[in-house]
């Protein structure tokens, strides 16, 4: 490959005023705090994003926790892993039965989505813990199996400052993306389903 030389150089000077700009933004910004953070949207990667937080938790030594709202029946890659080798450091409480289309039975699924909720209030107060993963709890706003009222509430006011808490799930409530700190959605352009391809070990669980 031939280098241009001169456009080189117009790409350094480019870069050093880059540089200079993202640095004088950068030395404005010196808080800390406990974020809420929601993944939502129709595409993939909700809980993928989440868990990718809770390993960088694990592997900077700092406590965390996940309740699963509503995966529960089959076993995933990163229960076992974390189960297997980072219980010390990171609680995993699966307490879902499943989807809804798949328990059939609402007063059931507001049963656990509750005890969910109750374990997960529990462990975002643990002064010890530094993330709490809330995994398809949107899903279970959605159903209302549990109160949004008192979801938001809690976090806007009992959440420990610096206590920071994921929520993942499709068709996240508008409540809930309010008072968020970051929220992303996720945009689906393709997916494999669609040609037939179903859930895999590794990319899905």
């Amino acid at each position: 490959m031939k280098i241009d030389f001169e456009d080189a150089g117009r790409h350094t000077r480019k870069m050093v005023k880059k540089k200079a700009v993202r640095d004088k933004i950068m030395a404005t910004k010196s808080g800390e705090k406990g974020l809420i953070i929601v993944n939502t949207g129709n595409g993939k990667g909700k809980s993928s994003a989440a868990f990718g937080m809770i390993f960088r938790h694990i592997a900077h030594g700092m406590p965390c926790a996940v309740v699963q709202f509503i995966k529960g029946a089959m076993g995933t890659g990163e229960r076992t892993l974390i189960e297997n080798h980072f219980g010390d450091l990171c609680q995993f409480h699966t307490m879902g039965e499943g989807f809804t289309w798949e328990t059939q039975d609402k007063v059931r699924d507001i049963a656990a989505a509750t005890r969910a909720w109750e374990k997960a209030k529990e462990l975002i107060l643990d002064p010890e813990i530094s993330m709490v993963l809330l995994d398809e709890i949107n899903i279970a706003l959605r159903y209302e199996y549990i109160d949004l009222d008192e979801v938001v509430s809690f976090l806007k006011n009992e959440k420990p400052v610096m206590t920071h808490v994921v929520l993942t799930g499709r068709n996240a409530k508008e409540p809930l993306l309010e008072i968020a700190d970051l929220a992303t959605e996720m945009g689906q352009v393709k997916h494999p389903f669609r040609d037939g391809i179903k859930a895999q070990q590794g990319i899905e669980f």
